[in-house]
């Protein structure tokens, strides 16, 4: 009896067909280098939202829900459901994107695998808070390489949705670095740190670092629990920075406090009424809006 090599490369019950539409395998169910790459950052990337939805499997009756916003080709989705989602019955899996094309290939490629619990929606993130194709509440928000504001639109649907937990992996944080561009002139003569982004490399960068510190304090703000990590491998791109967070119910009125605190020492308070509404009993009295 000859052993299965392939077998020992992948989870029990993974579904082959998917494995070759998403160029995972070779048409030939094979495992070159690339593909092996490939794999490794998806179970790398799995591991962190089993355990998650693990946790909320275990603390909830019934099904799970879960949004993934910025869809594109339902990779995250697909694998989601393939490992996890398709073992809970009454569980569903929602792919939000905006490009029709990749809406209708994910579509026809769900009824191919039998996937009947994949919703995918034509909308954009903003679009899917008021859509009454989702349901009321969403126990899971994703958002993978989210470009810019989308992050913190996905960040505003959880909240409306009351989601149980977030899994963010940020990109192209472009929004706090127009803002801080914009102000810098007076920056420069306020305060010395404004050296850190007089240059527009660093505006960049500074920018991004920014953005993703603010919506960790924003997430605690609320009543979540959070934790900063680094998806190890991901080589295909330089956003590799993950974001999870876990809904504890405790909103951090010192995460609110300094979320102010560092947006009026960046010249950038108009955010706070325009990015990062606090709830009303969350918000510190000193607050400052520049």
């Amino acid at each position: 009896m000859t052993s299965n090599p392939l077998a020992a490369e992948l989870k029990p019950g993974q579904s082959i067909e998917l494995l070759k539409e998403l160029h995972i395998l070779t048409r030939d169910s094979k495992l070159n280098q690339d593909s092996r790459r490939k794999l490794k950052q998806v179970y790398h990337l799995y591991q962190f939202i089993e355990k998650l939805l693990q946790e909320l499997h275990s603390s909830v009756e019934g099904s799970l829900t879960l949004a993934d916003h910025g869809a594109g080709k339902s990779y995250l989705g697909f694998i989601l459901y393939d490992l996890y989602f398709k073992h809970l019955p009454h569980s569903q899996l929602f792919g939000i994107e905006t490009r029709a094309d990749l809406v209708e290939k994910s579509k026809a490629l769900a009824k191919r695998l039998g996937f009947d619990r994949m919703v995918f929606l034509n909308l954009s993130v903003a679009e899917s808070a008021a859509s009454p194709l989702l349901p009321a509440q969403i126990d899971v928000v994703t958002a993978l390489h989210a470009c810019d504001t989308a992050t913190d639109d996905a960040i505003a649907f959880g909240l409306q949705k009351k989601a149980k937990a977030f899994v963010l992996v940020p990109c192209c944080q472009a929004e706090v670095a127009r803002h801080l561009g914009r102000s810098k002139a007076l920056s420069l003569s306020r305060t010395p740190l404004a050296e850190l982004w007089r240059h527009p490399l660093h505006t960049r960068e500074m920018g991004s670092q920014l953005t993703n510190v603010l919506r960790c304090l924003y997430l605690e703000a609320h009543g979540y629990q959070v934790t900063v990590t680094e998806l190890v491998g991901w080589e295909h791109s330089m956003k590799n920075e993950l974001i999870l967070a876990r809904h504890t119910g405790q909103r951090k009125r010192a995460s609110a406090q300094r979320l102010c605190s560092l947006l009026a020492e960046f010249g950038i308070s108009e955010l706070l009424d325009s990015r990062f509404t606090l709830p009303g009993d969350n918000v510190p009295d000193n607050a400052q809006r520049q």
